[in-house]
C-alpha cells in the first residue's frame, strides 16, 4: 500500500480507528459513533491509504489488528486522551455533578453522614447516588465512581481506602453477652472466626441469619441479639447510642471500604480535584 500523505491524519479517522481497535470490529465502532459499517470501513481505508500501511486484516468472520495496527493503537489512544484531558483543563467548566454508586448500606453509612461537609467544600455541586443490589452488580453499573468492599485490587480501577473493616460484638442497650447471636453470612469472617481469635470456647446460639450486614445490624438495633457488626457501617448507630460495643475483642480483617473509579475517567485536573475533595470528607473522622 503506497503512502499518499505525510503528517497528521484527520482526527475523525483516528477516532474511528481507535474505536474499532478497542472494540474489536467495525460494527461495534459503527454503533458507538452512530455510523454505518460501510462508513467506518471507508474511514479506516482512508487512514490506511494515508499511512501507507494495513491496520486491519479483513476476514469473513471479522477483522483483527495487524502487527502495525497493534503498535499504532496505544499511540493513538494516548494522544486522544491527552487531547481530551488538556482541552478539559483549559476550557472546561468545573464539574457540577458528583454521582456515586454503591450498596444501600454503604451509601447510608459512609456517604450520607459526610454530605454536609462535602457540600461545604463544593456548594455548587449536585450529589447523586445510585444503589445496587449486590456487589457483583457494580461491574455492570454505568455510574463509574463507586464505593466498593474488598481489598482494593480491581483491574483498571484506581482505589483509595475509606475505612478498614473491623468487626466487633455489638448490641442494643439492655442486650448483653449470652443473648442469641445475630448471624451474618457472606465473605466476611463470622462468629466462628471471631471465637478463634478471642479464644472463646462456646458461643450462644444464633436463631436468625442474614446475607446482609446492614440487615444484621438493623436486627441488633431492634434488640434481637448480639451482632458481630461492622464498625464503619454501624458508626452512626454507635454514635447515637442505638448500639453499643460490648467489652470484648475486636476482629480486624484484610478488607475495607474503598472509593474506586476507572483509571481513564479521572485524568483531568478538575475531575481529580473533585474526587480528592470527596475523599477528604469520606476519610475524615466521624
Amino acid at each position: 500500500m503506497a503512502k499518499n500523505k505525510v503528517g497528521l491524519p484527520p482526527l475523525d479517522w483516528l477516532r474511528v480507528f481507535e474505536a474499532a481497535g478497542r472494540l474489536g470490529g467495525f460494527s461495534a465502532a459503527a454503533r458507538e459513533f452512530g455510523l454505518t459499517q460501510a462508513a467506518v470501513s471507508q474511514r479506516i481505508g482512508n487512514l490506511e491509504a494515508w499511512l501507507g500501511r494495513t491496520l486491519f486484516v479483513r476476514e469473513a468472520r471479522g477483522v483483527s489488528l495487524t502487527v502495525e495496527g497493534e503498535s499504532y493503537l496505544p499511540l493513538v489512544q494516548d494522544s486522544l486522551q491527552a487531547l481530551e484531558r488538556n482541552t478539559e483543563d483549559l476550557f472546561g467548566k468545573s464539574p457540577r455533578e458528583l454521582r456515586v454508586a454503591g450498596l444501600s448500606s454503604h451509601i447510608y453509612a459512609l456517604v450520607i453522614p459526610r454530605l454536609p461537609s462535602f457540600l461545604e467544600l463544593r456548594p455548587k455541586v449536585r450529589v447523586m447516588t445510585d444503589t445496587v443490589a449486590r456487589r457483583s452488580s457494580l461491574e455492570e453499573e454505568k455510574t463509574w465512581l463507586q464505593i466498593r468492599y474488598g481489598r482494593g485490587a480491581w483491574a483498571g480501577r484506581g482505589a483509595v481506602l475509606i475505612a478498614p473493616e473491623v468487626l466487633t460484638p455489638m448490641a442494643a442497650n439492655g442486650v448483653n453477652w449470652g443473648a442469641p447471636l445475630v448471624e451474618q453470612r457472606g465473605e466476611r469472617p463470622g462468629w466462628r472466626d471471631w471465637a478463634k481469635v478471642s479464644e472463646m470456647q462456646e458461643l450462644p446460639q444464633a436463631h436468625i441469619s442474614f446475607d446482609s450486614m446492614g440487615h444484621a445490624i438493623a436486627a441488633a438495633r431492634q434488640g434481637m441479639g448480639v451482632v458481630l457488626g461492622s464498625v464503619p457501617l454501624a458508626s452512626g448507630h454507635l454514635k447515637s447510642g442505638q448500639l453499643r460495643k460490648l467489652n470484648m475483642p475486636e476482629l480486624e480483617t484484610r478488607d475495607g471500604y474503598w472509593l474506586t473509579w476507572p483509571e481513564d475517567r479521572a485524568r483531568s485536573k478538575r475531575q481529580r480535584s473533585l474526587i480528592e475533595d470527596f475523599l477528604e470528607v469520606l476519610r475524615a473522622p466521624h
